[in-house]
């Protein structure tokens, strides 16, 4: 009861959960895989919506774990499935990183056609889709894949007045500068007179010194 009281004060919304320790699910979740991984993938997928839709956090989890587990075994018309989940079933920011992170992260690299649906989803009404479009670049940024695609989008969510949108934006590009700094560096100081200063916190948290300085002085 203690751990689930605690848990709650990290969102804002409203949300449901065990309580359990993120890295006791995480281990809950590969020991059971081993007793479905030799199934389809359909009916991993089918799992892996029942989780989702009993609203609970750490069974939406385990339905991360499982989807990423398959990554191998993606195809296309998988992401018609994963763009339902988060249009569906993602209501806090947790439940989408977790999703956006890995599962998505990974089809985009085996499918990177595919990130231009990312963009649609930046002008989404949904802020979840919204920090969606940006967070599932999160991972691909730091081998330094779509560069120009990651520019479009956080062009899109500059001014997204959505604190967690800021946040999720400014996470992809802080990425992103683990391989292309310069770049990045250059991106904020062009912008940093209209960027919300919640943005630009995430994208220079790791930069030199100096150059935090620079980007956060007003010119």
């Amino acid at each position: 009861m203690k751990k689930r009281e605690s848990g709650k004060r990290f969102f804002k919304e409203e949300i449901n959960l065990y309580g359990v320790k993120t890295a006791i699910v995480t281990k809950i979740a590969k020991q059971a895989f081993k007793s479905i991984e030799g199934g389809s993938k359909e009916g991993i997928l089918d799992l892996c919506e029942e989780l989702w839709n009993s609203g609970l956090m750490e069974e939406s989890f385990i339905a991360c774990e499982w989807a990423y587990s398959i990554r191998g075994r993606y195809s296309p018309d998988d992401f018609t499935v994963f763009e339902r989940w988060v249009n569906e079933y993602v209501r806090n920011w947790a439940s989408c990183d977790t999703l956006c992170n890995h599962t998505i992260g990974a089809f985009l690299e085996r499918y990177p056609g595919y990130a231009n649906r990312l963009k649609e989803w930046s002008h989404s009404q949904n802020r979840w889709v919204r920090r969606a479009s940006a967070v599932s670049f999160i991972l691909p940024a730091r081998k330094g894949l779509f560069k120009e695609r990651i520019f479009e989008i956080a062009n899109i969510l500059l001014l997204d007045s959505d604190d967690l949108v800021q946040k999720g934006y400014g996470w992809m590009l802080k990425s992103l500068a683990e391989v292309y700094e310069n770049e990045v560096f250059q991106y904020v100081l062009d912008r940093k007179s209209v960027m919300p200063r919640t943005a630009l916190r995430y994208v220079i948290e790791k930069m030199p010194e100096e150059r935090r300085h620079e980007a956060m002085r007003r010119g």
